[in-house]
C-alpha cells in the first residue's frame, strides 16, 4: 500500500469494554508499518535481542519472569491452565531456552520474535491485508471462524478471549495464546499490524519502550515510516490505513 492511493480505507484497533474492565492493567503498544519486504538481514538484531534474553534466562526461568507471570494470572483468570496454555512470550523463551535459537521464518516476524523474548513480552504481527475493516480484542461470541496453520478450521467457544474482525475471523485464540494463519506474515506481505500487550507492574513503561525500539528497527531496516501508539481506556483505539 502507498500513501495516498485512493482505494485507502482508515481501519482500527480496539479492545472491549469488558476487557478493559477485567483487566485495568492491561497497556497495549499498536506499531502500522506500510512498505515491509524480505529483502533484508536481521541478523545482528537477532543476536543482540538473543543475547538480553538469555541473560535474563541465566537469572531466573521463563516462569518466573514477573512479565510472565502476569500473563499466567491473566490465563488464570479466563478459566485457562497457565502451563497448557502459555501466551506467545512465554513459548518463545521456553523454545530459546532450550534450543538457543529460535526459527527463522520471515524477518519481520524473526525481529518481533526477538523483541518479544528480549522484553519477554508477547508480540503478534499480522497481515493488514488479510483483516477484514477492524481487529477488536474480546469475548467470542461462538459462531468467529479460526484458522489453524495446517489449514483446519476451529471455531473459539463463546466467551474465549479472540482477536476478531469485521467478518467473524479469529485472528488469535485465546488472547495471546496463538495466533490465526488467516493472518500470518507471507513473503508477500507488505503492510503489518503489530500487537504488543503487557500486564506487570510495569507494563505501561516496558511497553513504550518496546514500542519505541520495535519502531526504530523497522524504520531501520526498511523504508518505511512505522505509526505507533500506546493505548490506554481514555484513548482505546488506534486507527491505520489499511485497503
Amino acid at each position: 500500500m502507498l500513501p495516498g492511493r485512493d482505494d485507502e480505507v482508515t481501519m482500527y484497533f480496539q479492545h472491549s469494554d469488558a476487557i478493559w474492565r477485567d483487566f485495568p492493567e492491561l497497556a497495549p503498544g499498536l506499531i502500522f508499518a506500510p512498505g515491509i519486504s524480505t529483502d533484508v538481514s536481521v541478523d545482528d538484531r537477532l543476536a543482540r535481542f538473543g543475547e538480553i534474553a538469555a541473560k535474563r534466562l541465566a537469572i531466573a526461568s521463563e516462569g518466573e519472569l514477573p512479565e510472565i507471570q502476569a500473563w499466567r494470572r491473566a490465563f488464570s483468570k479466563m478459566g485457562l491452565k497457565p502451563t497448557r496454555y502459555r501466551c506467545a512470550s512465554e513459548s518463545l523463551l521456553r523454545r530459546f531456552r532450550k534450543e538457543g535459537s529460535l526459527p527463522r521464518l520471515h524477518p519481520v516476524i524473526d525481529l518481533c520474535n526477538a523483541v518479544s523474548i528480549a522484553y519477554a513480552i508477547p508480540v503478534a504481527v499480522f497481515d493488514a491485508s488479510r483483516i477484514s475493516e477492524y481487529v477488536e480484542v474480546r469475548h467470542a461470541a461462538g459462531d468467529e471462524t479460526y484458522l489453524t496453520f495446517s489449514g483446519e478450521t476451529e471455531h473459539p467457544p463463546a466467551g474465549e478471549v479472540i482477536f476478531a474482525d469485521a467478518l467473524g475471523n479469529a485472528h488469535a485464540r485465546r488472547w495471546t495464546n496463538r495466533q490465526s494463519g488467516y493472518s500470518a506474515i507471507r513473503d508477500t506481505t507488505t503492510d503489518v499490524l503489530i500487537v504488543a500487550e503487557a500486564l506487570h507492574d510495569t507494563a505501561r513503561q516496558d511497553i513504550e519502550s518496546l514500542t519505541a525500539t520495535l519502531s526504530d528497527e523497522l524504520s531501520t531496516l526498511w523504508p518505511v515510516t512505522p505509526k505507533s501508539a500506546i493505548l490506554a481506556p481514555s484513548a482505546p483505539r488506534f486507527e491505520f490505513a489499511g485497503t
